[in-house]
């Protein structure tokens, strides 16, 4: 049986578990452990142990649950919903003002958390009650929660782009750096798409009554001490990183001990609150933990029977496709398998695959696997809200108000999806927008 088959076989094997509803990280362990014993007999189960071990001694993990349990505590102990009520009041009596505080507030609780789940949940539980309140459309909205909230896998501190690093052996802190233009360009076009709409359609977004505006400027000035605390967190974390004053991990260790200080100063380090958060914490990083341990299990064992040489030799050698088509063929594969898969998997599916090659790949340009690792992030954006099978969109259906319906929110999506798939153009034809920021930091 040639490499190639038994290529297509492990993959295809693997799908087929995946499609009876297994466990992603079980189903992909099993493949890489049931191979390698067909193929190699008992001793090549060294092949899975070492890709483990490879795993565990890899300091920046460490970082992985300290990040979690940051955006958790921030999110449990009430910080990020003191910081909507603050950009209630302030964007107010702007034309469409809180939808625009509300991608303020996505992309701040994405600067502190590094997941969707905590801005996405705080927005259906805050900001979209308020807003429907005060008579906003309820698509808009829930476009604007759904988009903002996706920010949280690409603006620093990403899990995600800490999951990529770990499986394509790239330094998180160089991947960070590259998420932080194109992140803050897709928040720019939300911010501008919102103000074109509600400038356009008046009725879409009313302004606050003057009732409810009508506080002295001394309590507006009181109620900024609210964003002063994330603010405090957030740049404590990237600015002492940045400077090389701190390294990765201990970097998410002041943000860690920086978010359970401020908890303590609101007076809600409480034991249920630190409970729930430690609960959360240890099923998000046990999760995590496992999918990579399967993936880099899979891709010892994919790697080692040339599976990676096939696919370079059919896409370039016998399809002849450019390095950019191929590229392009990634993108498209990761927006398919986005509609039925989450981000984590898949990445473990894919990155035994598309890494090498895009390490391999001509471009024209270095970085190549800090670029890709960026343009993956963003297009796991678009699988979170794309159906029939988002993440988000369940998440939202499970968390919004009885008044926004399934329809409302496929409906509120689709903007969203072409601003995401704009700035992924972007970003493929001018590289800079992702690489100029590590280049820069690292020339210094």
């Amino acid at each position: 049986m040639s490499y190639e088959l038994i290529a297509l076989l492990m993959f295809a094997s693997m799908m087929v578990l995946l499609l009876t509803g297994q466990r992603v990280f079980a189903a992909i362990g099993f493949v890489a452990s049931g191979a390698v014993l067909l193929l190699y007999g008992t001793g090549g189960i060294e092949i899975p142990f070492s890709a483990a071990f490879k795993l565990f001694n890899w300091f920046p993990m460490l970082t992985l649950p300290l990040f979690i349990y940051m955006g958790y505590v921030l999110s449990e102990a009430g910080i990020a919903e003191d910081l909507y009520k603050m950009l209630h009041v302030w964007f107010g009596r702007v034309r469409g003002g809180l939808a625009i505080g509300t991608i303020f507030l996505m992309v701040i609780i994405s600067a502190m958390n590094g997941l969707s789940v905590a801005g996405m949940a705080i927005g259906a539980t805050i900001a979209l009650p308020e807003m429907l309140r005060r008579g906003y459309d309820k698509v808009l909205i829930t476009g604007v929660v759904q988009g903002g909230s996706s920010l949280g896998i690409l603006v620093p501190p990403s899990v995600v782009m800490v999951l990529y690093g770990m499986i394509a052996r790239q330094p998180v802190s160089q991947l960070w750096l590259a998420g932080v233009l194109p992140g803050l360009l897709m928040a720019g076009m939300f911010l501008v798409y919102v103000v074109v709409r509600c400038k356009l359609n008046p009725s879409l977004a009313p302004t606050v009554s003057d009732e409810e505006m009508n506080m002295p400027l001394s309590e507006k000035l009181k109620l900024l001490r609210a964003g002063i605390i994330p603010f405090l967190i957030f740049f404590a974390m990237t600015g002492l990183f940045i400077m090389g004053i701190t390294s990765l991990v201990e970097s998410s260790a002041v943000g860690a001990t920086a978010a359970t200080l401020a908890a303590a100063v609101k007076g809600r380090l409480t034991f249920r609150m630190m409970h729930e958060t430690a609960r959360k914490t240890l099923a998000i990083s046990c999760m995590f933990l496992w999918l990579i341990l399967a993936a880099l299990a899979f891709g010892a064992v994919f790697d080692g029977i040339g599976a990676v040489r096939a696919i370079e030799n059919l896409f370039i050698t016998r399809w002849e496709l450019t390095p950019w088509q191929v590229i392009i063929m990634m993108q498209l594969s990761f927006i398919v398998m986005g509609m039925f898969l989450d981000d984590t998997a898949m990445l473990v599916i894919v990155a035994p695959l598309y890494v090498p090659l895009v390490k391999l790949l001509d471009l024209g340009f270095g970085n190549q696997l800090i670029w890709f690792g960026v343009l993956y992030t963003m297009t796991c954006q678009i699988a979170y809200i794309t159906p029939p099978f988002g993440y988000n969109l369940f998440l939202m259906r499970a968390m919004a108000p009885k008044e926004i319906t399934l329809p409302d929110i496929y409906r509120s999506i689709w903007p969203f999806v072409a601003m995401m798939a704009l700035t992924i153009a972007l970003v493929m034809i001018f590289p800079q927008i992702a690489l100029w920021l590590p280049e820069y930091v690292r020339g210094r």
